[in-house]
C-alpha cells in the first residue's frame, strides 16, 4: 500500500532558496511541497488555507521573523511541525523553544534533509497502528438482566425520575445507574450532555433547529422526535459539531 505524502510549506523571503529547498524536497516521492510563502504574514494565511503537515520556516525575514511567525503558528487549532531551514547556526538554540522537529542549515545538503524527512517520516508516516481491541460495551443492568450495547449504537440516553433510559434506533432499555455515571463510562464516545437530563450521540445528529429563550431542537439521524437543546450547552455543542 502506497504510503501517504507529507504536505510541505515552504516559507523563505528569497525566491532563490525557496526554488532550492523545493527541488530537494520534491526528489523524495513521500514528499509533496503544497505551496511557497515569502514572508511571516502569507506563511500564516497559508498554513490556514493549505493545513500543510510541516512548514519549512526561514528565520531572518523582514516584518514578521521566523521565530515570531513560529509564536503566532502554535495558536492557530491546525497546528504543523516546524523545521528551521536558515544561514544561521546561532538561532538553533532558540528555534528548539518552539518544539522545532528540526533545524537545517543553508546551504543545504542533500544527506542532511534526508535526515530530516526520516525524522518527518517517523512522527508522520510510520506510525504502529495499535492492535485491535475487542469493542468494549456498556453493561445495562436492569430487573430483567444484564444487556451488553455497543455505544455506537445508542442515539441518547436521558433521565426520567429515577430511572435512566437508554434510546438506540431499535431498542430501549432502563436502568437504575445514573445518568452523570454513564457519562463517565462513555467518556471515550462521541456522547454529550445538551440538557441537565439528555446525553446524545453525536454521531447522529443532523440538524439543530432553532426553538425560543435561545434554545434549540435536535435531530437525530433514524429517529423522528426532536430532542431540546438548552440554551447553556448550545454553544459548547455547536463548537463540537462544526469543523
Amino acid at each position: 500500500m502506497k504510503k501517504r505524502q507529507i504536505k510541505i510549506l515552504i516559507v523563505d523571503d528569497e525566491r532563490y532558496s525557496r526554488d532550492e529547498l523545493k527541488h530537494l524536497l520534491s526528489e523524495h516521492d513521500i514528499i509533496h511541497v503544497v505551496g511557497e510563502a515569502d514572508s511571516g504574514e502569507s506563511a500564516l494565511v497559508k498554513t490556514l488555507q493549505l493545513k500543510p503537515d510541516v512548514v519549512f520556516l526561514d528565520i531572518e525575514m523582514p516584518k514578521m521573523n521566523g521565530m515570531e511567525t513560529a509564536m503566532a503558528m502554535k495558536e492557530l487549532k491546525h497546528q504543523p511541525l516546524l523545521v528551521f531551514a536558515t544561514a544561521y547556526p546561532s538561532f538553533a538554540v532558540d528555534a528548539f523553544r518552539y518544539d522545532a522537529i528540526d533545524y537545517v542549515l543553508k546551504p543545504f545538503e542533500e544527506e542532511r534533509l534526508q535526515e530530516t524527512i526520516g525524522r518527518l517520516e517517523d512522527r508522520l508516516v510510520n506510525i504502529i497502528p495499535q492492535q485491535e481491541e475487542f469493542p468494549s460495551k456498556l453493561a445495562v443492568e436492569s430487573d430483567e438482566g444484564i444487556a451488553y450495547i455497543h455505544p455506537d449504537d445508542i442515539l441518547y440516553l436521558y433521565r426520567d425520575e429515577r430511572v435512566t433510559k437508554i434510546v438506540g434506533s431499535v431498542f430501549k432499555y432502563e436502568t437504575k445507574t445514573p445518568l452523570k455515571d454513564l457519562e463517565i463510562r462513555l467518556k471515550d464516545f462521541s456522547f454529550f450532555r445538551i440538557h441537565k437530563s439528555y446525553l446524545v450521540n453525536l454521531k447522529y445528529v443532523t440538524k439543530l433547529i432553532p426553538w425560543f429563550n435561545g434554545a434549540y431542537q435536535l435531530e437525530l439521524k433514524g429517529y423522528s422526535e426532536q430532542l431540546s437543546v438548552s440554551r447553556n450547552y448550545v454553544k459548547a455543542l455547536r463548537e463540537r459539531l462544526e469543523i
